[in-house]
């Protein structure tokens, strides 16, 4: 395996990322990523599209498989570096990777919402239980959620402490059936949420 170039693809419309890497597409080898990754790769790479495994072991497995002259693209959601696989393939293949980031998620809301982010806290609740405590402690958390922690979970959190908090949940960020909704913890709805980032504000 030769180099590994990481290229975040941005929540999903392709405005957000993937723009000027199309040498890297021509260079690749493989270019890695989920089904809705490669879904938007241009039609003429799409036979170098590769599905990884979603262990990180089977994953690495992969990657040493390669022979040492492919190139590999990887192709992450929003920046590989914001909850993403970036720091995991630094370390794993050091020398090895080059990241190009795309607009986050959670970027992506803050500008659909006009949230400030400079004073924003980022967590997730990917296969972990977020420290609630903290979380509530603050004034504004920007949160990429999962299908067991999600926006009513982490609502019903703010109401259980009696908090007066606003929760804007972003679904489906940069696709035709985009949704943000804003409302006081009280009044998010326990349904299911499709992909989605969740903040939690102190309600002014």
């Amino acid at each position: 395996m030769g180099m590994i170039y990481v290229i975040g693809i941005g929540p999903g419309d392709t405005r957000y990322g993937l723009l000027g890497h199309e040498d890297l597409f021509k260079k690749a080898d493989y270019i890695i990523g989920s089904d809705r990754h490669l879904e938007i790769l241009p039609e003429e790479y799409a036979h170098k599209g590769v599905v990884p495994p979603k262990k990180l072991l089977a994953l690495e497995e992969l990657l040493r498989s390669y022979d040492e002259d492919k190139t590999l693209v990887y192709l992450a959601s929003g920046d590989p570096l914001i909850y993403g696989l970036g720091k995991w393939l630094s370390e794993k293949f050091k020398g090895q990777v080059e990241i190009m980031p795309g607009v986050s998620a959670m970027q992506y809301l803050a500008s659909k919402a006009f949230i400030p982010m400079n004073d924003a806290y980022l967590t997730s609740s990917h296969a972990k239980i977020p420290n609630f405590d903290l979380i509530m402690s603050l004034s504004k958390v920007f949160m990429v959620t999962d299908d067991h922690v999600g926006p009513y979970q982490i609502a019903q959190e703010a109401v259980q402490r009696g908090l007066n908090k606003r929760v804007i949940i972003g679904e489906n960020l940069s696709y035709d059936d985009e949704k943000i909704t804003s409302c006081l913890a009280q009044d998010v709805e326990d349904r299911e949420y499709k992909m989605n980032v969740v903040v939690i504000m102190d309600e002014r």
